[in-house]
């Protein structure tokens, strides 16, 4: 969110705070990421493993341009939004891990939780249909008349499917202020873009419903910032729906057991040596004397502490009793004991 005061930088709005402050999501998201994988691989992560990797730098950048109050919908790629959002590492350990103490208590898939209370609501499998939801938040917005916006993601794919027209279109109509992150990675699980829409850029889809919409560079961090932060002023001011695509690269598979074999190596590397949006962000943040290096070094310690300290308090927690399944399910959950714990008698 919005961090406080400080002597802004000649090039931008945020401070030198607020740049670190960046940064540190930024290097929370990576590395956090990375921890997850080592569980994965040691059969500790309950599900599937969606990283972000080359990702980072939109989402937390778009995050970071809301305010106290506003809500966010990630996508299986959106855990730095999550993250600024002020979820917590070690309540997204624990939902990976399907903990007892994790925010579901060991319920629902590893990605789809909520904390309404920090402005995250959690996504749904049918990828495409929180453009509706969100679209249906900020109409109570407006109803309401709370100066609120909302902001979604939606993949290059999800930009193909009905539930992204109702949606997108409902909010135009009806001049919402919802901001449409679309995330232009090049592929559609294995998808490549072009295979599954003949529209070479994204943001062309915004003229058919009417709302502006831009292209930008997805892994410059500030760039992604300034841009996400002027179409949320413009929605909270009652301007309406925007969309803003932002080109960047999934240097991972679809998921962790996703082996990658349809994307070629050489664009893989090209993407990591070239455009690794947390390399750029820091090579600017130095290149400029925003920040020292020995600051940065004190984030990485930091992230590094923070990280093991959730690891290990987390990693012993018990699984869900098998009993409790049906509470938290329903408004009323059954009070007798579930007919597959019972003993039949021969």
């Amino acid at each position: 969110m919005q961090r406080g005061a400080g002597v802004m930088t000649p090039t931008t709005r945020l401070s030198r705070e607020q740049l670190l402050d960046m940064s540190y999501y930024l290097a929370l998201t990576r590395s956090l990421e990375e921890r997850l994988v080592n569980l994965y691989r040691q059969g500790k992560v309950i599900g599937g493993l969606y990283r972000s990797l080359g990702q980072e730098g939109e989402s937390v950048a778009s995050a970071y341009a809301l305010e106290p109050g506003d809500v966010l919908s990630p996508l299986i790629r959106n855990l730095g939004s999550m993250l600024v959002m002020g979820a917590k590492p070690v309540e997204i350990l624990r939902q990976y891990m399907a903990k007892e103490t994790s925010p579901t208590g060991g319920r629902e898939m590893n990605l789809h939780f909520n904390d309404l209370g920090l402005g995250y609501l959690g996504q749904i499998s049918p990828l495409g249909d929180m453009i509706s939801v969100m679209a249906g938040i900020c109409l109570s917005f407006k109803v309401r008349d709370e100066s609120r916006v909302g902001l979604v993601y939606i993949g290059d794919g999800g930009t193909s499917t009905g539930a992204f027209h109702e949606g997108v279109n409902f909010a135009a109509v009806q001049r919402l202020p919802l901001v449409v992150i679309v995330e232009h990675n090049g592929y559609a699980y294995s998808t490549p873009t072009s295979d599954q829409t003949a529209t070479p850029r994204l943001v062309t889809k915004a003229k058919a419903y009417g709302i502006p919409g831009i292209t930008i560079d997805g892994n410059d961090v500030l760039v992604v910032y300034e841009a996400t932060r002027d179409a949320v002023e413009k929605a909270r001011a009652g301007a309406g729906t925007f969309m803003i695509e932002v080109v960047t690269y999934r240097r991972k598979g679809h998921a962790e057991h996703d082996d990658q074999r349809y994307q070629p190596k050489e664009e893989i590397a090209e993407w990591a040596e070239h455009n690794d949006p947390i390399d750029r962000y820091t090579a600017t943040l130095l290149e400029q004397e925003w920040v020292t290096r020995a600051e940065l070094d004190d984030i990485a310690r930091r992230v590094s502490t923070e990280l093991n300290q959730a690891v290990e308090e987390c990693e012993n927690d018990p699984l869900p009793d098998g009993a409790t399944a049906l509470s938290r399910a329903y408004a009323r959950p059954p009070q007798v004991e579930p007919l597959w714990f019972r003993r039949l008698d021969g």
